[in-house]
């Protein structure tokens, strides 16, 4: 059916200079904030953020994660500091090895990657305590609040993070862009303002000071910018609450910031509905809790899929955000106490039982640095705002009049436009989790600008298919060449000798079209399809996206453009970095990170290819459309070759499944560890006697629980849901392995998703394998 929506005339400029954030004197890209958007150096800023916990990673792969995490688009390094993970022991605070607060941040700024400190002190995280160490909690005061016992001890760990952080601020030319204080505390604006004075008077700087803003939250007027998030699904609802409202609603087009639904379990819902939340008038549309995807409870195992994630980043920028902002982008392992487990638990007061180690948190990187396909996914949208991001921020989102009736109208096309007064971005979204959309034939969409009149598309009527979601650029200027529209999404411009090269990427089940400004086209050719000109626009129709389909426009000014649209696939391959002493686009089905000159693969096999445009003369490959492809010869040290194989026998079956206890809210506890004793089936896992480095044992198994031991130490746990798991031998000491997996007991209130099958009753390790991650340089 076809579409229609007017894109108002432009509301005036945003306001600035009323709030009282500053950045330091003499910054050569001073960080602002108006009521709209951000900017950087005078021009508008769409930051991308993802967090990263430095305490649940190990030291010595720090590095090559950031880089990892650069590639994939994030600008912006958000980390808790865990107060009990440095100072578990009071008076004992240490900032050594994988506690090195300092050394992350600066590898941060090596890297040009800004930082942001959440310094808490009560940070959730799941952690023990939500961060406050045990000694705190034990103390005669009540913490979160300015009972003068607890700020002494605030005070002195602020003091502590502002040594290790002294010289990295702005003023300094350090990469701390914001400083967040607390989280999810919502009913105490006086405390936040407290905390926000004590670490100003400790010594941090930044041009921003943050806190979360879920939860119909209180915060101090104008002193703190309130950051929003958005979850496709939770743990810490109830096992039988089935796919809570609150995820739901992330997958429609609407203006509300607010989630009433995160941390609902430790605090009352206030539900908004659909009424605009009170600071959208003089705050920017900023989010630091997008969900990267989710963590698992022993009650509640939600299982993230990539198309989620994507659906809800995309939908999210179509909303009006304005900063992007991932938890987790990286997930990770919880450090052994030294006292105590680190993780939330029932036993310490929590509604929900985690893992003792796990917090993989189903994170585009995972808990050992793997690259999952919602890595592919989000980085396809960071290079968007990359290079869009400076046009999309300052749009505003307009919503068509016609839009779904309720959150269970799945029959009702879901889409918006970032508009100003003559361009902008048409975005879909077609996916949700859980219950999937239809198919929409007919569709065709009318966008009327105030400026310039109206943009219609595509040229006839298509089917947005089910799981389908993307972004159109609307009247796209491309050095001199206006693109009026196209039925595929921009995914960066790349340089080529004297011609400014536009890539797109195709949407899966939809053809490819290009509708151009005929007054802006001196002449075209295109390697496929047809050319019409009609209304006052060059059509180019039937283009088979790859990589060779590039269309070659000379513009009326005289200037040379291409439009290079790739296949969906293809795009998802896409990076664009620093190869050869120039900027290029590189596609690799490996993960690529680039870091000052040099490239590196992590890939599974042993000889991986890429491909690169533009090419450089000197370098001779294998053609690939308009690309060159380059195979990366063994090196002899067996990287990506594989480590042999693995076996796993039985010495000992399954008891009966010991039956759950219940712990805070009546919900399931995880079984005792004596139960790993005497229940779980035991099995040995026969490594060979060398493996290679970044080396993954993949374990294919059903139960409950799942346990991985060598002599009586815990090296690696996880809940069933399903998946894989997957065991980094580089972090686990030698010597004899040991599994031990518990079968899950038949009535539990236990939510395990559908996708699992029925072997969650079933303690059973069918299979495991060795996956070698290698990492090659590209000479």
């Amino acid at each position: 059916m076809p579409h229609r929506l007017r894109v108002p005339a432009p509301s005036g400029p945003p306001l600035t200079g009323h709030l009282p954030f500053t950045d330091a004197p003499g910054v050569p890209d001073p960080v602002e904030v108006t009521s709209r958007y951000l900017t950087r150096g005078g021009r508008p800023w769409f930051p991308v953020s993802g967090e990263f916990h430095y305490t649940r990673y190990p030291a010595g792969e720090w590095e090559e994660e950031l880089l990892k995490m650069k590639a994939g688009g994030v600008t912006v390094v958000a980390s808790y500091v865990i107060w009990i993970h440095h100072e578990e022991i009071e008076g004992r605070v240490r900032f050594d090895g994988d506690r090195d607060l300092r050394r992350f941040a600066e590898l941060c700024s090596r890297h040009g990657l800004d930082f942001i400190p959440r310094i808490g002190p009560w940070v959730h995280a799941e952690v023990r305590g939500g961060g406050l160490p045990d000694w705190v909690s034990a103390r005669d005061c009540v913490p979160r609040t300015d009972d003068p016992v607890y700020l002494e001890a605030v005070g002195a760990w602020f003091e502590a993070i502002a040594e290790q952080l002294r010289g990295l601020d702005r003023a300094h030319g350090g990469p701390i862009v914001a400083v967040q204080i607390e989280n999810e505390l919502y009913d105490q604006p006086g405390h936040l303002l407290t905390l926000k004075r004590m670490a100003q008077e400790a010594g941090l700087s930044a041009p921003l000071w943050t806190s979360t803003a879920w939860g119909g939250v209180r915060l101090p007027p104008d002193e703190l910018l309130p950051l929003y998030g958005g979850y496709t699904e939770t743990f810490w609802t109830e096992a039988d609450g089935g796919w809570p409202d609150t995820c739901r609603k992330h997958f429609f087009f609407t203006h509300q910031r607010d989630d009433e639904g995160i941390g609902s379990d430790l605090r009352p819902v206030h539900v908004r509905g659909s009424a605009p939340d009170a600071s959208a008038d003089r705050f920017p549309w900023a989010t630091c809790e997008l969900g990267g995807g989710m963590a698992v409870s022993y009650h509640r195992r939600p299982r993230v899929e990539a198309a989620d994630i994507a659906a809800l980043g995309l939908t999210k920028i179509g909303c009006g955000s304005a900063w992007q902002g991932y938890y987790m982008f990286h997930g990770g392992t919880n450090p052994a106490g030294e006292l105590t487990s680190l993780q939330e638990s029932h036993a310490t007061g929590y509604p929900n039982d985690l893992p003792v180690l796990t917090y993989d948190f189903q994170a585009p990187l995972g808990e050992y640095g793997q690259y999952r396909a919602a890595y592919d996914e989000l980085r396809l949208q960071h290079l968007l705002l990359a290079d869009f991001g400076h046009l999309i921020a300052p749009m505003e989102s307009v919503l068509p009049s016609t839009r779904p009736l309720g959150q269970d109208d799945r029959d009702t096309l879901r889409w918006a436009v970032r508009g100003d007064g003559g361009s902008g971005f048409l975005f879909v979204n077609n996916h949700q989790p859980h219950e999937p959309l239809p198919d929409h034939p007919g569709t065709s969409f009318t966008v009327e600008f105030p400026e310039g009149g109206s943009v219609s598309l595509p040229s006839a009527p298509v089917t947005v298919p089910s799981g389908a979601t993307f972004c159109w650029p609307l009247r796209l200027d491309v050095a001199g060449l206006r693109v009026e529209w196209a039925t595929a999404q921009p995914v960066c411009t790349v340089q080529d000798g004297g011609r400014t090269v536009l890539v797109l990427a195709a949407v899966a089940g939809i053809a490819p079209e290009l509708a151009l400004a005929e007054g802006t086209v001196g002449s075209l050719s295109t390697p496929s399809g047809e050319v019409a000109h009609t209304g006052g626009r060059v059509l180019v129709t039937g283009l088979r996206p790859g990589t060779d389909a590039l269309v070659e426009v000379e513009t009326a000014a005289g200037g040379r453009v291409g439009l290079l649209v790739l296949d969906a696939a293809t795009a998802r391959t896409a990076y664009r970095g620093e190869i050869w002493g120039a900027e290029r686009l590189v596609l690799a089905d490996a993960g690529v990170v680039f870091d000052r000159g040099e490239v590196r693969l992590h890939s599974t096999v042993e000889r991986p290819s890429f491909a690169v445009f533009p090419a450089p003369p000197v370098r001779e490959g294998a053609p690939d459309g308009v690309f060159t492809r380059y195979t990366v010869p063994a090196d002899g040290t067996g990287a990506g070759a594989g480590a042999g194989e693995a076996s796993v026998t039985l010495l000992r079956p399954a008891g009966p499944a010991p039956e759950p206890a219940t712990g805070v809210q009546g919900r399931a506890s995880a079984p005792a560890d004596k139960y790993f004793d005497t229940a779980a089936a035991e099995y040995r896992v026969d490594l060979p006697e060398e493996v290679p480095p970044g080396t993954l044992l993949r374990i294919h198994w059903t139960g409950d629980v799942g346990r991985a031991y060598v002599g009586e130490t815990l090296v690696a746990d996880q809940f069933f849901s399903g998946r894989v798991w997957d065991i980094g031998l580089d972090r686990i000491p030698a010597g004899p392995l040991r599994l031990r997996v518990l079968p899950g007991f038949e009535g539990a209130d236990v939510y395990v998703p559908p996708e699992a099958g029925d072997g969650w009753g079933r303690a059973h390790v069918e299979r495991v394998e060795l996956v070698t991650v290698g990492r090659r340089a590209v000479g």
